[in-house]
């Protein structure tokens, strides 16, 4: 069984894969504190609560945006799974070509997508949405390049900005209102706040399309995405998962013997 581990600014998001299917997953809070140790605890209350130990786990796939973290993560593979972890990191094979001025830039979860989103649609340019922390934009092309794309401030990132900024703006539930027009200050927030992101992310899509020529899938992914994503029209479908799909792939073209 393979542990996949996508360490974002905000959440961690962990999976369990038997095969090529995720049976379980779950999602943590990201705090650059924690010990080895304290997620080598973490991770055995979640796989306790499937039935599983650390001795189920026979391959550990790691990405991470956070470098403290993922030093840690590294040290706990080592010392409670005593053997090391697939990093992504430059080096790393992934069957995806970086091409873009400085490889080493681009964030380690932005490939896991690219890598998985080529899978899903070989032979296509494909747009990948991410709404986290950040909302970014990946392009991949349809010889599964990595060309870049672009980053944006996350819903939630831009709203904390907000109240912080503004004296008389109370925190929202980030949700829809009833109209783009709010009749009150709660509901014009939200509609800035959710059809902004949403106009702003099919910009960004239109552009990007036109730029690749005029055609290319587009799939969301990301726990902050549902809000969204009904909301635009140039995105097909959210694909909440997209990352660890992408762990597990670039963990098979790393592990010679592979995982049950």
């Amino acid at each position: 069984m393979l542990l996949a581990i996508d360490v974002g600014n905000t959440q961690t998001h962990i999976g369990v894969f038997r095969g090529d299917e995720l049976s379980r997953q779950w999602r943590a809070s990201t705090d650059p504190r924690r010990t080895g140790d304290e997620h080598a605890l973490m991770v055995d209350q979640f796989l306790s609560m499937d039935g599983l130990s650390f001795d189920d786990i026979t391959g550990v796939c790691i990405c991470s945006v956070v470098p403290r973290t993922t030093q840690e993560l590294v040290e706990m593979t080592g010392r409670y799974f005593r053997f090391p972890p697939v990093v992504v990191a430059p080096g790393i094979k992934t069957g995806v070509a970086v091409k873009i001025d400085n490889p080493r830039e681009v964030g380690a979860d932005r490939v896991a997508n690219a890598v998985a989103a080529h899978s899903m649609f070989p032979g296509e340019p494909v747009i990948v949405v991410d709404f986290g922390t950040a909302t970014t934009l990946d392009v991949v092309s349809a010889e599964g390049e990595y060309l870049g794309g672009s980053i944006a401030p996350g819903i939630d990132t831009a709203a904390s900005g907000l109240y912080e900024a503004t004296a008389q703006i109370r925190r929202v539930e980030l949700k829809a209102p009833p109209a783009a027009v709010g009749r009150n200050t709660s509901a014009a927030v939200q509609s800035g706040l959710v059809f902004g992101t949403a106009g702003l992310v099919d910009g960004l899509v239109e552009r990007a399309v036109k730029e690749l020529g005029g055609h290319a899938r587009v799939i969301a992914t990301g726990g902050l995405a549902h809000p969204i994503v009904e909301h635009t029209h140039t995105i097909e479908r959210i694909e909440p998962t997209l990352t660890l799909v992408g762990l597990r792939l670039i963990y098979e073209r790393n592990d010679d013997e592979g995982t049950d």
